[in-house]
C-alpha cells in the first residue's frame, strides 16, 4: 500500500506531469471513470443507479462511470448540476459520449434509485454547497441509500478533512486516484469517506519524484527497514538505557507504565528515577526495571551525568509545579534524547516561550490537543489544517511534535509529517498516553531518530489497542508487543 498523501495542488500537478509525459488528461478521466464503475460493480449487485455529476472533472469521471455501468446492463440515470449546455472542456467531451438522457440535480433527484454515485464535487471544491447541490445532498443523507463518492464526498475539503459548510455527503466508500489526500485521513473527513480505495489511473510513479511529498500515512513500509532489531552479537548495552522520571509516592503508576513499554519495545535497560518518598512504591512493583533514587532537579542532573542514560521520559505523573519545570530544564540541558509528555508540558502553560527556548533535538513532545493549545497558543485556530499546525509547532520547537488524537499527526522540524490512523477508540483510557511515551523513549534509546521513533511508536501503540479490543486498559498494551514485533520482524504484517 502506498503511503504518500498529496495535497490537492500536488494532485493537480501529478495530472499535469502525466500530460507532459504523453498521457492525455482525457485518458486519465476515462480510466478514472472506469475504475469508479468497477468499484461499484465489486461492491454492489446490478441495481438502479443514480450518478450525480457536477460541472467539473469530477462530474466527467461520473459520466464515464455511468457509461460503463450502462454498457454492463445496469439501469443508470444521470443528473447534472446546472445546464448540460454549460458544460465545458473534458466533461463536455464525456457528456457527448453518454447516450442516455440528462436530468437536472434537485432535491427530488433520487427517485427510486438504489445506489448513488456522488460525482458532484471533488477535492478541489472550496466553498459550501448551495442551492440545488445542497438540497440534493440533504435528501441523499436523509435517504440512507448507499453512496460511492468520487475523489471525496461532495462538500468535504480535500486538504483539511473538514466539512466546507454545514453538510457534506456521507459516503459508504470513496474512490480516489493515484494517492490519498489529507481529507481522506484527517477527521472528520475520514469518517465521512467510509472506506477509501486508491485507484491507479496511469499517472507515472515518477510524478512522486517531482513532487517530493513530505506528508504520508503512517504505515510500517515507511520505517520497518529501520526498526532496531537486536544484532547477533549484540548485548543490552548496545540498546540504550531509558530513564523514566517518576512522580511522588501518590503518582507513580504513570512512570511505571511508560517504563514497561520502553522495555517491551526493546530498550536494553530501563530505570525509573524515583523521588525518595516513592522508592518503596516503585520497587515493590518493578522487577526487570531498576529504581534510581533522586531528589529534585539537581538530583536528576546528577543522574544524567552518567552518559549511559541516553534517553529520558519526563511528564507522566510528574505534577505541574515549579519543580517539574526545573526538571525539564535539567533534562534538556543534558545530552540525552528526551520525551516530554503530560505534566512536563502543562507546567509551562503560563510561560510556554520558556519551554520553546529550551527545546532541541533529539526530543519528542507528545501533547493531546489541550496540552498543544497550552504550549502553542491559538496555533490550531490560526492554521488552515491540523497538519500545518503541527508542522509549525515542530519548526517553532525545533523538535518532533506528536499531536495525539484519533488522527494523530507527527511532524519533524524539516517539514516531514505523517498521519497515524492505525488505532482504536479503545485507547481513550487512562494511561494510554504514558505507554505511548514509553514506546517512543524505548525507540529513542536504541538510536532511532525522533521522527521515526514517534511514527513507529504511534503505529505499534495503535496495533496493540486493535489487538486487545473492547475492555482495554493501559496495562494491556505493553503485553501485546512480543506478538506485534514478531509479526513486523517476520514480515507477516503487511499493513
Amino acid at each position: 500500500m502506498s503511503s504518500e498523501v498529496l495535497t490537492v495542488e500536488q494532485s493537480y500537478a501529478a495530472d499535469r506531469f502525466a500530460a507532459a509525459q504523453g498521457v492525455p488528461l482525457l485518458d486519465l478521466m476515462e480510466t478514472a471513470g472506469r475504475k469508479v464503475a468497477e468499484e461499484a460493480a465489486k461492491r454492489w449487485s446490478p441495481c438502479k443507479v443514480l450518478v450525480l455529476c457536477g460541472p467539473g472533472n469530477n462530474g466527467g469521471d461520473g459520466l464515464v462511470a455511468a457509461r460503463y455501468l450502462k454498457e454492463w446492463g445496469w439501469p443508470v440515470r444521470v443528473s447534472v448540476l446546472g445546464s448540460r449546455a454549460n458544460l465545458k472542456g473534458d466533461i463536455a467531451v464525456m457528456a457527448r459520449k453518454w447516450d442516455g438522457p440528462f436530468e437536472t440535480v434537485t432535491g427530488d433527484s433520487l427517485g427510486d434509485c438504489e445506489l448513488v454515485i456522488d460525482a458532484l464535487f471533488g477535492a478541489g471544491f472550496t466553498r459550501p454547497l448551495d442551492e440545488e447541490a445542497l438540497a440534493a445532498v440533504l435528501a441523499l443523507n436523509a435517504s440512507g441509500l448507499p453512496v460511492l463518492a468520487v475523489d471525496v464526498p461532495s462538500g468535504l475539503g480535500g486538504d483539511t478533512g473538514r466539512v466546507l459548510g454545514e453538510v457534506c455527503v456521507k459516503a459508504d466508500a470513496t474512490i480516489t486516484f493515484f494517492r490519498k489526500k489529507p481529507g481522506h485521513v484527517l477527521l472528520p473527513g475520514r469518517a465521512l469517506c467510509g472506506e477509501v480505495v486508491v485507484a491507479e489511473i496511469g499517472i507515472p510513479l515518477a510524478a512522486l519524484d517531482q513532487l517530493k511529498p513530505k506528508l504520508s500515512e503512517n504505515l510500517p513500509a515507511n520505517w520497518a527497514a529501520d526498526f532496531p532489531w537486536p544484532g547477533e552479537e549484540g548485548h543490552k548495552y548496545d540498546r540504550g538505557h531509558c530513564l523514566v522520571v517518576s512522580g511522588p509516592a501518590h503518582a507513580t503508576g504513570a512512570a511505571r507504565l511508560a517504563a514497561r513499554a520502553a522495555l517491551r519495545v526493546g530498550a536494553g535497560l530501563v530505570s525509573v528515577a524515583s523521588p525518595t518518598d516513592a522508592v518503596a512504591a516503585n520497587a515493590a512493583h518493578l522487577t526487570a526495571i531498576m529504581v534510581k533514587p533522586f531528589e529534585g532537579a539537581s538530583g536528576l542532573s546528577t543522574l544524567l551525568e552518567d552518559a549511559r542514560l541516553n534517553t529520558v521520559i519526563l511528564g507522566p505523573g510528574a505534577g505541574t509545579g515549579p519543580e517539574t519545570r526545573a526538571m525539564v530544564e535539567a533534562v534538556l540541558a543534558s545530552k540525552a534524547a528526551v520525551v516530554l509528555d503530560a505534566d512536563a508540558l502543562t507546567a509551562f502553560k503560563d510561560d510556554p516561550s520558556a519551554l520553546l527556548q529550551l527545546m532541541r533535538e533529539p526530543c519528542v513532545l507528545t501533547p493531546h490537543e489541550g496540552e498543544f493549545e497550552r504550549i502553542f497558543q491559538g496555533l490550531i485556530r490560526r492554521s488552515s489544517t491540523k497538519v500545518e499546525a503541527v508542522r509549525t509547532a515542530a519548526a517553532t520547537a525545533r523538535c518532533t511534535v506528536l499531536l495525539k488524537g484519533a488522527d494523530t499527526v507527527i511532524a519533524a522540524p524539516d517539514g516531514r509529517a505523517t498521519i497515524n490512523i492505525h488505532a482504536s477508540a479503545d485507547l481513550a483510557t487512562a494511561g494510554s498516553g504514558d505507554v505511548l511515551a514509553g514506546l517512543i523513549g524505548g525507540l529513542l534509546a536504541q538510536g532511532i531518530d525522533s521522527f521515526k521513533a514517534a511514527a513507529m511508536a504511534a503505529w505499534v501503540h495503535g496495533e496493540a489497542a486493535l489487538r486487545v479490543g473492547p475492555g482495554l486498559i493501559s496495562e494491556d498494551l505493553p503485553e501485546q508487543l512480543p506478538a506485534i514485533l514478531s509479526a513486523l520482524k517476520g514480515g507477516t504484517d503487511k499493513s
